[in-house]
């Protein structure tokens, strides 16, 4: 199931600790409960889970089969997996990609096939996670991109209490609302966050950005129009 992978990760870092922080570890077990949902059943990806670590513990390049979901087409490439990141109900391969040339980020699910070669690498003593992932707002990576948005007074405590990106700067406003101020690597993300508090945030820059939300928003709307107008609905068979 999917907590076994986690359970075995888990008894790996155990092993490592020192008596003082295993014990400490224990106490907090008893009444520690984390909540992981939602997330993806990766009862089936748990041999695809296992198998990477594996290979990014003794240093192996795999050669994997790999879905991208943007383009909706499979690609064989060899990869050096440096980490392993879950992040948002999803497992991530970290790893240098020969076929492109650089560090990418693999989602494990979308690995079709994965065979392990005799090919082994280093991983860059200059490597950082945290500089890797850097001005990233999620997963996605692109162009550092300067972004402002309002939030609303009843969501403002919300944001404030909560760093939700290193570059982050929270100005408040006398109304009880705030604008947020951040640098971020890329714009999907900042878009979908955007967008998840409703009406209590509105996008104030880039102004490109602002235009695709509206974009967005008017195709939502329509879509609700034309359910409502449809007897035929999807909905409501």
């Amino acid at each position: 199931m999917f907590y076994d992978s986690l359970k075995s990760f888990s008894q790996k870092i155990r092993a490592t600790l020192p008596p003082e922080s295993l014990g400490y570890l224990e106490n907090l077990e008893q009444t520690l409960h984390i909540g992981i949902k939602p997330h993806k059943p990766y009862a089936k990806f748990r041999e695809v889970l296992n198998r990477v670590n594996d290979a990014a513990v003794k240093k192996k390049t795999l050669e994997i089969v790999y879905h991208t979901m943007s383009r909706k087409k499979e690609s064989r490439r060899k990869v050096d997996p440096y980490r392993i990141w879950f992040f948002n109900g999803t497992f991530y391969m970290i790893g240098f990609c020969h076929m492109r040339g650089e560090v990418r980020i693999s989602a494990l699910d979308r690995i079709k096939m994965l065979h392990e070669t005799k090919e082994t690498f280093e991983m860059p003593e200059n490597f950082s996670m945290e500089e890797f992932m850097g001005q990233s707002l999620g997963v996605f990576k692109g162009k550092p991109v300067s972004v402002k948005i309002w939030f609303s007074p009843e969501v403002a405590d919300y944001i404030k209490e909560k760093i939700w990106h290193e570059s982050q700067e929270i100005h408040q406003q006398d109304d009880g609302s705030i604008i947020f101020e951040a640098e971020v690597a890329g714009t999907q993300e900042i878009k979908f966050w955007a967008m998840s508090w409703g009406a209590h945030a509105l996008l104030l820059e880039p102004e490109s950005l602002r235009e695709e939300i509206r974009t967005e928003v008017e195709a939502m709307l329509d879509t609700y129009e034309r359910e409502a107008e449809s007897q035929q609905s999807p909905l409501r068979k």
